[in-house]
């Protein structure tokens, strides 16, 4: 699955855009700030029916405007490549309304249906908050994940976002009038062991498939392919979780904690994921490229694990990837994703000649190369 084409209207930088992309390798060439990581986050938004930088969508409109509309045609190929489908997706937003999102000329119901719909797979220098952020970036990073490949703990998470959100407003609002209404408090646990449950299973299943292909990604990309290499750093995943005794019990036991904090202390919503080398923690102690090579790597998983549970090949995004690699390594990880493992890919850099230089010694990697400026796109 692709995108062969994009119009955008009134979308941040632009105000009318109609281009056409290659199905392997699309690089977006231009100086910082003329509009490539727009026209990336327009390809986000129709696979995640938001922005990745999580401004309000009404920001994303161009000044002075009262819309903006994004239009994509994907190629869909069918059973052994025999058959493609076209269909065009859709977002628009207008200022004071709903945002839409239409498969086709279908509207949804609710924008959770359309997640999964087209896997999508995102690198770029933001990515290292992963290692160097709150527990709560980290979650984020699992949720995000299982919720493209299974709608069951999309809607889990859904739910027990809304009965947490429900019940640290009761909490709140019973510290203020000094009261306490236990049968009150109840529902809303019984809503959270419901669906928390299925959110600790699923976190732990997803671990235990996840591990062993970012382990192949980490040896790449140290070039310690080999178990024996002396000295080979080793990256370790821990899901830290108080999940050992049941979550009722755990509410239970927090009781008088949460009634003092006005918010519910324990649960799947504080849960982290533990990042090392060896015995030692990531963001305490690993060096900037430590956390840059264990952060890449546990995105190109990403892209592994979603491709094996879609079946379909995410289109991977690749923001300012010189900023995590040198132009050897770099060239390499091209030459990896342009191959058949990998679908269509998106790539930014400032440097024309850099690209030019990275194709050069892999001709065999189907690319187009693209100039951006203000407003604009056009084919070098």
């Amino acid at each position: 699955m692709h995108i062969a084409s994009l119009k955008l209207a009134n979308f941040k930088t632009y105000t009318d855009l109609d281009v056409e992309f290659c199905p392997n390798v699309n690089c977006l060439v231009g100086d910082n700030g003329v509009g490539k990581t727009n026209l990336l986050e327009a390809i986000y938004y129709l696979s995640f029916c938001k922005s990745f930088s999580s401004l309000p969508d009404t920001l994303n409109i161009r000044a002075g405007e009262d819309f903006f509309a994004i239009h994509g045609t994907y190629a869909i190929e069918g059973p052994e490549s025999a058959t493609t489908e076209e269909v065009k997706v859709s977002c628009v937003q207008k200022r004071g309304q709903p945002k839409q999102m239409l498969w086709g000329k279908k509207a949804y119901k609710t924008l959770g249906e359309h997640i999964g719909r087209i896997p999508l797979v995102m690198v770029s220098p933001a990515d290292q908050a992963i290692i160097n952020g709150g527990s709560d970036v980290r979650r984020k990073f699992l949720d995000g994940i299982l919720s493209q490949v299974d709608h069951g703990y999309l809607n889990h998470l859904l739910q027990y976002q809304k009965a947490l959100e429900q019940r640290n407003r009761l909490l709140k609002q019973m510290y203020e009038d000094r009261v306490w209404d236990e049968p009150a408090v109840a529902l809303w646990d019984d809503q959270l062991v419901r669906h928390g449950q299925v959110l600790y299973d699923g976190r732990r299943a997803f671990l235990e498939e996840f591990k062993p292909l970012f382990d192949e990604y980490f040896s790449w990309i140290t070039g310690n392919t080999s178990a024996r290499t002396p000295g080979r750093e080793e990256g370790r995943m821990e899901y830290v979780t108080r999940a050992s005794c049941p979550l009722q019990q755990q509410l239970d036991e927090a009781r008088q904690a949460d009634k003092y904090a006005q918010y519910t202390t324990v649960g799947p919503h504080k849960d982290d994921l533990e990042l090392s080398i060896g015995d030692f923690s990531v963001k305490r102690f690993g060096s900037q490229g430590q956390q840059k090579t264990f952060a890449l790597a546990m995105k190109l998983a990403q892209f592994e694990y979603i491709y094996r549970h879609c079946g379909r090949k995410p289109i991977l995004l690749l923001d300012d990837i010189f900023d995590k690699l040198d132009l050897g390594r770099v060239t390499q990880l091209v030459h990896l994703v342009g191959s058949d493992r990998f679908g269509q890919v998106f790539l930014t850099d400032t440097q024309p000649g850099r690209v030019q230089q990275i194709f050069q010694q892999i001709p065999q990697v189907e690319h187009m190369i693209f100039t951006v400026t203000p407003g604009t796109l056009n084919v070098q």
